[in-house]
């Protein structure tokens, strides 16, 4: 008798912020991923950094403790022109880090352009880019802007998921993909 061997894992991806923190569950079985959880923290309402640290910990945590992830991937913070800024987000990830770190979670980290670049073959898309491609592959539809921290953070586990050997998507580009997949894009 010939079993077939199913495998299943989950990746947790997260794009750390201070006002706003996505996370984004892949379940992957038989190498396809699929759409597990995603959303976002908000965070603009607590007044103080250490408590917006504070409360991206606990929910990296409960999300953990629900979803039991095998592997965690980040987005590295960027440098940008400020500072102050680059090192609150460089904290955001840290503690979300640590949450996986407290648990056991292997973690990786990827630079944002690798995201793009892995998910829609532009390392320069936008977060709207990043969100339709994420949609399409992952057949869900986000009906609002407010979620596209949370697709950030999908892209990132996809881009995980592409960079472990698991190469579903061989676009290199928006005009490549569209010529490759007619039938997947609506008009």
């Amino acid at each position: 008798m010939n079993k077939k061997v199913i495998k299943e894992k989950i990746i947790l991806g997260v794009d750390p912020g201070t006002n706003v923190t996505g996370y984004g569950l892949l379940f992957i079985r038989n190498n396809k991923p699929s759409l597990l959880q995603y959303g976002v923290i908000h965070l603009s309402s607590y007044n103080s950094h250490p408590l917006k640290l504070k409360k991206i910990f606990e929910k990296i945590t409960q999300l953990i403790e629900e979803y039991h992830p095998d592997e965690m991937a980040l987005e590295a913070p960027f440098y940008g022109k400020n500072v102050q800024s680059m090192l609150k987000l460089g904290r955001a990830q840290g503690v979300a880090m640590a949450a996986a770190l407290a648990l056991d979670i292997p973690i990786v980290e990827y630079a944002p352009k690798k995201v793009k670049q892995s998910v829609t073959g532009n390392g320069n898309a936008t977060k709207e880019q990043v969100a339709a491609m994420i949609m399409n592959i992952l057949q869900f539809k986000a009906d609002d802007n407010s979620m596209l921290d949370a697709t950030d953070a999908l892209g990132v586990a996809l881009c995980h998921f592409y960079q472990n050997g698991n190469n579903l998507r061989k676009s290199k580009s928006w005009k490549a993909f569209l010529t490759e997949n007619p039938g997947r894009v609506k008009k």
